[in-house]
């Protein structure tokens, strides 16, 4: 009985190896395609250029609230290597660490990572 529990044991570990880099797969495109979500089709109307006001009320200025790919590259880095500080992540993608201070805690709130001291953590692992 024992032999049958070790070998079954050892099937499931290495059926789990296996699948391990489509997980990892799965979860990049999952970011990936919750960061295109935000993004709208351009129509002719849009790209027509058009004068900013330079009012100084922050509306219609840069991009919309993640859209952009920094926020994936730090949770890939995350998850790559589980507890990386910020500095560590800033100077791998090659970023002012500032712009990473505002991004984390965004993906916290979004439930993709979590903080423990200076590290930050993939939230699907314990």
């Amino acid at each position: 009985m024992a032999d049958f529990l070790e070998e079954k044991k050892k099937e499931i570990a290495q059926r789990m190896d296996e699948l391990r880099p489509l997980v990892d797969e799965f979860h990049r495109l999952e970011a990936a395609h919750r960061a295109l979500g935000g993004v709208e089709r351009s129509t002719a109307k849009a790209a027509t250029p058009s004068r900013r006001s330079n009012n100084g009320g922050g509306t219609g200025r840069g991009r919309p609230k993640g859209s952009g790919t920094r926020a994936n590259e730090a949770l890939a880095l995350v998850r790559e290597e589980p507890g990386i500080t910020i500095p560590d992540m800033a100077q791998r993608m090659g970023i002012q660490q500032n712009y990473l201070y505002r991004v984390l805690p965004g993906l916290e709130q979004d439930g993709m990572v979590r903080k423990e001291g200076r590290g930050w953590f993939p939230k699907d692992a314990a």
